[in-house]
């Protein structure tokens, strides 16, 4: 299959990886001229995962996400939520109905609060066109083959088989999902939680409560998916759920928990974001779940209490001494 990657990060980088060594044709778009060149003749992204190099034999570089589009069968967005919408053509009518359009974004789109998918479908793409790919599984390990899990979801069946099938390896299990919304809000909040659980790590909270905090994060998470992505059957203690959950709030690897680490230590959310260099997703996740959660008014303590702290001055250590009574 020919795919196209839009994204030049740690993550772009792992997937471009995961493609190219099953074989697969990808025409990547990077961030600059000079990037591009220097993957092409030396094999491998200077910036992020520089350990890995790939084959030059199924790799071609751009800078022109119009050039992936028009080249590939499916585009893999791997890019923060926030710039997604930077690299869409401004023609949607030329995209071929064929084209199958992957969403590893983990965030909300800023125009709108809204999932990459929601947006696409008020912008006239067939949602059959749509597969979301989310965790658990850190860029990082993928770099180093360790195993890792893959959830690919979508509503037509031999799509999502397929993609699911082009990016299986021996180090990356893949599993399929009817859940679209579902996996994608969850990956929104798991970010959320994650810079909660740095922000009591930076307090001096030890792992005893920080246990109990993402137990209690865990029910939030299911009693909001239950109100805005009502589906039965759903397993909510699954990998692309939970599993996620856990990673992201526990592993060194969490932009997210080193985000709430420095606040929680007594950083300014400006000297965070400048001192991480990298986008910490659930920042603006935070004011934006709150918006949306005016309307479907689940109970989110944790999430309100982080919201408060990020975005409305709440100091961190009155903010959790509140938040305790909540927990249980």
């Amino acid at each position: 299959m020919k795919f196209g990657v839009i994204g030049s990060g740690s993550w772009g980088t792992a997937l471009v990886k995961i493609l190219t060594d099953n074989g697969h044709d990808v025409t990547w778009c990077v961030r600059s001229e000079k990037l591009a060149h220097h993957i092409q003749t030396r094999h491998h992204n200077p910036k992020y995962l520089s350990s890995v190099y790939f084959s030059e034999q199924s790799l071609k570089l751009t800078t022109s996400s119009l050039e992936v589009f028009h080249q590939s069968e499916a585009v893999v967005f791997a890019v923060p939520s926030a710039y997604v919408l930077g690299y869409i053509p401004s023609d949607l009518s030329s995209l071929r109905k064929e084209l199958i359009i992957v969403s590893a974004v983990k965030g909300l789109l800023p125009e709108g609060n809204l999932l990459f998918n929601q947006w696409l479908s008020r912008a006239g793409i067939n949602d059959e066109q749509f597969i979301a790919l989310m965790g658990p599984c850190h860029a990082e390990e993928v770099a180093a083959e360790k195993l890792s899990y893959l959830t690919f979801a979508g509503k037509n069946a031999m799509r999502k088989d397929a993609i699911a099938a082009a990016f299986k390896t021996p180090f990356v299990n893949t599993i399929t999902s009817n859940d679209v919304d579902g996996v994608q809000y969850a990956a929104v909040l798991k970010n959320i939680y994650a810079l909660g659980t740095g922000i009591a790590n930076g307090l001096g909270y030890g792992d005893n409560f920080q246990s109990v905090l993402i137990a209690n994060a865990a029910g939030e998470m299911k009693q909001f998916l239950q109100s805005i992505s009502p589906q039965k059957d759903i397993q909510y203690a699954a990998s692309v759920y939970l599993g996620d959950l856990l990673v992201t709030c526990y592993s060194l690897f969490s932009r997210n928990r080193s985000f709430g680490n420095m606040i929680g230590k007594g950083y300014s959310v400006e000297a965070a974001k400048i001192s991480m260099q990298m986008v910490a997703e659930g920042y603006p996740a935070s004011k934006a779940m709150m918006e949306i959660n005016q309307q479907i008014g689940a109970k989110m303590p944790i999430a309100e209490t982080i919201y408060q702290i990020l975005w409305n001055g709440l100091d961190p250590l009155e903010g959790f001494e509140k938040l305790e009574k909540h927990l249980y």
